[in-house]
């Protein structure tokens, strides 16, 4: 994974804060502020190399001090990725990233990916959704949730 632009932390510390913030699918709990999180980007896939670029971004009306975007794949990681800043591999098919802070209508950081696949698939679904969001509700999951078909042709796929 390569960063297109770097993050404040190291992935070992997003994988430990997401363990110690009881992490699991954004807006679960219903408590606290309110934010309306969504991602804009593309997905390119060529010869076994699956590129992610995105832009976090919250609509408010609350702004985050950060939240943890989940990119999971239908196809498995090769062994090996070189990591990007803020982000840390979460299972065979799974990385997680943090977005740094997202203030009330603004966004975070982009977001750059540089994937290995253990094989060269001709296609590959991505998953992209909020998987932390530090306890905001958000109303609004239609814009944070989105599958991309990308064909190995290495052309570009937004959402």
């Amino acid at each position: 994974m390569v960063a297109v632009r770097r993050g404040a932390v190291r992935s070992v510390v997003v994988a430990g804060s997401l363990v110690l913030a009881g992490a699991g699918p954004a807006g679960a709990s219903g408590a606290g502020p309110e934010a309306d999180v969504a991602y804009h980007g593309r997905v390119s896939l060529a010869r076994g190399q699956l590129r992610v670029w995105m832009v976090p971004q919250n609509e408010g009306p609350s702004g985050l001090a950060n939240a943890t975007v989940r990119v999971r794949l239908s196809a498995d990681l090769a062994d090996v990725q070189e990591s990007a800043g803020g982000c840390a591999r979460a299972g065979e098919r799974e990385v997680v990233c943090e977005t740094g802070p997202l203030p009330e209508h603004g966004r975070g950081r982009h977001i750059g990916l540089v994937l290995g696949l253990r094989e060269r698939p001709s296609e590959v679904a991505v998953r992209i959704d909020t998987w932390w969001n530090g306890g905001a509700t958000d109303r609004n999951r239609g814009n944070n949730e989105y599958v991309v078909l990308a064909l190995d042709t290495g052309d570009a796929y937004a959402f």
